[in-house]
């Protein structure tokens, strides 16, 4: 935040489910501040604290409970991947042996370009997003990395041709 320092941590590394505390109830401020940080993570306290009618110490402390409660897991920018050197984008879906998630999930965290993984149900077990130069080194990423894992049963590629940011922009 912009000319004020919030209590930042460690990025969560993400606690197991069965060992999360409780969330809190958001009332409608917390729920106008995450959307204000959304469309602006570099919005000031002061800013924030304006737009949502309620004092800087008390715009500071909830976002602070925020973070602390893990539902704010950290501030980023929104990249425009083609303009970043990433001209072939893909999901890719893996088929994957039982109870091997965790190993998997570890693999595909160290693998250039990937962006978003989840675990899911259906046809297939893992969805998987992932940013690379070219088609040549999506072709390698897929046919050398991923298919090389032991665990991993078999992939389908679906290239990307078009993404639109559906994030809230500047308000």
């Amino acid at each position: 935040m912009r000319g004020e320092q919030m209590a930042n941590g460690p990025e969560p590394v993400g606690e197991p489910a069965g060992h999360r505390s409780p969330a809190r109830p958001l009332d409608s401020i917390d729920r106008d501040i995450l959307r204000l940080l959304r469309a602006d993570g570099r919005a000031s306290i002061r800013s924030v604290a304006e737009r949502v009618h309620v004092s800087r110490a008390n715009a500071y402390a909830r976002i602070n409970r925020l973070i602390d409660d893990g539902v704010i897991r950290g501030f980023s920018a929104r990249i425009d991947q083609e303009r970043a050197g990433h001209g072939a984008s893909a999901y890719i879906t893996l088929k994957i042996v039982q109870d091997s998630w965790r190993s998997v999930r570890e693999k595909l965290q160290e693998l250039p370009g990937a962006a978003h993984m989840a675990l899911v149900s259906g046809d297939f077990d893992v969805l998987l997003l992932v940013h690379t130069s070219d088609n040549r080194a999506l072709r390698d990423l897929v046919l050398t990395r991923i298919q090389s894992m032991p665990e991993v049963l078999s992939t389908r590629t679906l290239l990307v041709f078009e993404e639109t940011d559906l994030e809230p922009g500047p308000p």
